[in-house]
């Protein structure tokens, strides 16, 4: 007996630390627990940066429309005689449509110059236009880049909403572990209490003559088995709560959860779904599909830049010359008759590397289409199974709780009947089981339709949606 008065009273110390506890908790709610996610794991902060890597992609593309100034200087000295001096300085300005603006000045002279390099003592100023008029009069090297990277903007945008959506999810399963494994331990706990509690009873009752010593050593095994019960779902929750730690960081340091810090009670209501959910419009925006369109609008630019190169190279020049007086630059140095042109033609033969870049470029193109449809295919059955998930184990939970109720009813009519001495410990222990497992029973159905609501988000793509 000395054992059973120690149970007992290990029993009573459990109660009293759990009414501590309960008094200084903490509860820790979904919404604020997921927005903490959001904002300060380093996994959003990595969503981020594509961003910063969509931004830096456009300023390299702008960057090739820049303007470009140049200068040189070439002098020659030998034997004492001045051969040449050469200067020049120029301008170029590229434009979108496929024109260069460039001008420049340039000054010569020595005793053995080049003839076509001489210009006056003043110098010789220059401006005009180069234009490419078949390969690369309506697309070239630089205006692909900044198209692609208009594209990459948007890809990078999706991206991150992908990251998140990852994210998000992965602490939403711990989230929903935690809840599960606290709210088990607390009706195991609760089980474990009325255990104690009857085996009081008992006792009192072998004391006063009204039981036999072998109902207090039933009731002791019963509180024995509780305990066990209750220490195997300890470690689910020590467990569940160091997996929900590796989503809480706050300044790049990560945290851990106080003792007495709760999860909020077990519900759906943290994951709105629509009635009648519109499968083609989800898809129409869903990230994983966006991410292949993205590919495919990068391929066809670069698919019709690689078209233009089956044109011949025709790059016509022309630059009117200007005199200068001693004064500067004066329009009386201006004729039109003073100019310089000339035109630059290739062509390959047979065209062969190019014509297989774009065959390559059209293979890539098809390889994700195919992988398009697949997944297109595949993401509208999983929404379509979620949603039929969900609305089973809705019937489920409903279910559950009803038997939940009922066995909560024999229990307490047991228990009255166990006061008056009318029933035994073996059947009261029967029906505290079947509480007990019903109960356990509704929290893991709880949790799996929390975990479908949560995956419909999830498998949608609409989770930073519910953020931002």
């Amino acid at each position: 007996m000395a054992g059973i008065r120690i149970l007992i009273s290990g029993v009573f110390l459990f109660l009293l630390q759990s009414a501590w506890a309960q008094e200084d908790s903490t509860v820790l709610t979904y919404r604020e627990y997921i927005g903490f996610v959001w904002q300060h794991h380093p996994v959003a902060g990595q969503a981020a940066l594509q961003r910063e890597w969509a931004a830096a992609e456009m300023r390299a593309a702008r960057g090739e429309f820049d303007p470009v100034l140049s200068s040189g200087w070439n002098d020659k000295y030998f034997d004492g005689k001045h051969y040449y001096r050469i200067f020049d300085a120029g301008f170029q300005i590229p434009t979108w449509f496929g024109l260069s603006v460039n001008g420049g000045y340039e000054s010569a002279d020595g005793l053995y110059l080049n003839p076509e390099n001489k210009t006056d003592k003043n110098g010789l100023w220059t401006i005009g236009l180069e234009a490419n008029l078949l390969q690369g009069l309506l697309i070239d090297d630089r205006r692909a880049a900044l198209q692609q990277a208009k594209v990459f903007q948007q890809a990078s945008e999706n991206e991150r909403i992908r990251i998140l959506n990852e994210l998000l999810f992965a602490a939403t399963e711990a989230y929903i572990d935690w809840q599960a494994a606290y709210f088990t331990r607390q009706i195991i706990g609760d089980a474990l209490n009325v255990a104690g509690e009857y085996l009081e009873a008992t006792r009192q009752s072998f004391i006063n003559g009204d039981k036999p010593a072998i109902d207090t050593l039933e009731a002791y095994l019963i509180v024995q088995d509780r305990l066990l019960q209750y220490q195997s779902n300890e470690i689910e929750v020590i467990r569940a709560r160091q997996q929900l730690e590796n989503f809480l960081w706050y300044d790049q340091i990560p945290l851990e959860l106080q003792p007495a810090t709760l999860p909020e009670e077990m519900g759906t209501e943290n994951f709105e779904i629509p009635v009648s959910p519109v499968v083609d419009q989800i898809l129409a925006n869903h990230p994983d599909l966006l991410e292949k369109d993205y590919k495919i609008a990068q391929y066809s630019i670069e698919q019709r830049l690689k078209r233009d190169k089956l044109k011949p190279k025709l790059k016509l020049k022309y630059n009117p010359l200007v005199g200068t007086a001693d004064t500067g630059v004066s329009p009386d140095y201006y004729s039109i008759a003073n100019y310089k042109w000339g035109f630059n033609f290739s062509m390959p033969l047979f065209l062969r590397s190019e014509r297989a870049a774009i065959q390559m470029t059209g293979l890539k193109i098809r390889e994700v289409e195919f992988e398009l449809m697949d997944k297109r295919n595949s993401l509208r059955n999983k929404i379509e199974a979620n949603l039929q998930k969900q609305n089973l184990l809705a019937g489920q939970v409903a279910l559950q709780e009803q038997n939940r109720s009922n066995y909560g009813v024999l229990l307490e009519a047991e228990g009255e009947k166990f006061s008056y001495g009318e029933s035994s410990v073996f059947l009261l222990n029967k029906r505290q089981e079947k509480y007990l497992e019903s109960s356990v029973k509704r929290i893991e159905l709880v949790a799996k339709l929390q975990l479908a609501r949560a995956e419909y988000l999830y498998v949608t793509g609409q989770f930073p949606g519910e953020m931002e």
